[in-house]
């Protein structure tokens, strides 16, 4: 049996990660929430973003948290555009098209990033990405830290859109029931592009705090869109408090089962929780039941 000395700074490593993890899923739950639909190429427009990030440090020496209000606005821009131009194009208002389409946009993404890349695993390296901060018996490296407290900003700033502003209010709308929204004179397709811009924004700023201690490659978004379906499942599909509660709870599981039962197999605490939830809570901790 571990000690206080060896579970807090796991607990704590393990909250810094499930910040990122939630920021990510929180990206994700919104484009559910809405569109009601699954997006496939959420792991590949996160590794665009970490490229992103990645090439502006190294082309252009930008630092990866000054690279915030570049990256995350280009990802809104991109979601946007892919919306409006190619999956609700594509789409011709059936779920099942919706898909696909992301489906093949994931493959095509991973497939320019192996042609331009190669399979070459990079990473960059900053004055700060080996600090530390000692917080009673732990030390926890300076980038954890950030992304930990970034993420929460994000989150919390994202959750304020929705909750406080016009077009939050038309977004939680269109989820609720897209007709009435549309009666009501909401544009619901301008809402649908917003929600997935919004939606890859937050991979834009997951990407901008993961990186100076992380790395790119063209599969990299494969590990981390598995854990975020676990979230939004966990959480409840569409809700954000349960998206940002999940990814802190599943950051200390994959910590602690790391831990306890080896690097390698650390994972699994993660997806027995998954069938755990589809088992006996379909709805997620904070859903509704259907």
């Amino acid at each position: 049996m571990y000690g206080f000395d060896v579970l807090f700074p796991s607990v704590l490593n393990g909250l810094t990660t499930g910040a990122v993890y939630a920021l990510v899923a929180l990206g994700l739950t919104l484009i559910y929430g809405v569109l009601h639909i699954i997006n496939f190429a959420h792991g590949a427009l996160l590794m665009v973003a970490l490229y992103a990030v990645y090439w502006l440090k190294v082309a252009l020496g930008v630092d990866p948290y000054l690279a915030l209000p570049l990256v995350v606005p280009g990802m809104f821009a991109l979601g946007y555009a892919l919306q409006r131009g190619i999956v609700g194009r594509a789409s011709h208002g059936k779920d099942e098209n919706i898909l696909l389409v992301t489906l093949g946009l994931s493959i095509v993404l991973e497939n320019l990033a192996l042609l331009w890349f190669r399979s070459d695993t990079r990473t960059i390296d900053t004055a700060y990405t080996l600090s530390t901060v000692q917080i009673g018996p732990a030390f926890i490296a300076v980038p954890k830290l950030v992304a930990f407290g970034g993420a929460l900003v994000f989150a919390a700033l994202l959750m304020a859109v929705i909750t406080r502003t016009d077009l939050g209010r038309a977004i939680r709308a269109v989820a609720k029931e897209k007709q009435g929204a549309r009666l009501m004179g909401i544009d619901v397709d301008h809402v649908y592009a917003m929600s997935f811009g919004i939606g890859l924004a937050c991979l834009g700023a997951a990407a901008c705090f993961l990186l100076p201690a992380y790395y790119v490659n063209p599969q990299v978004g494969s590990g981390f869109v598995l854990v975020a379906f676990t979230i939004v499942v966990l959480g409840g599909m569409g809700s954000f408090a349960g998206a940002l509660l999940g990814g802190l709870l599943i950051g200390v599981v994959e910590s602690l089962g790391g831990l306890y039962l080896g690097e390698s197999l650390g994972q699994i605490g993660i997806f027995v929780i998954f069938i755990a939830v589809l088992l006996f809570r379909p709805q997620g901790l904070f859903g509704a039941r259907a």
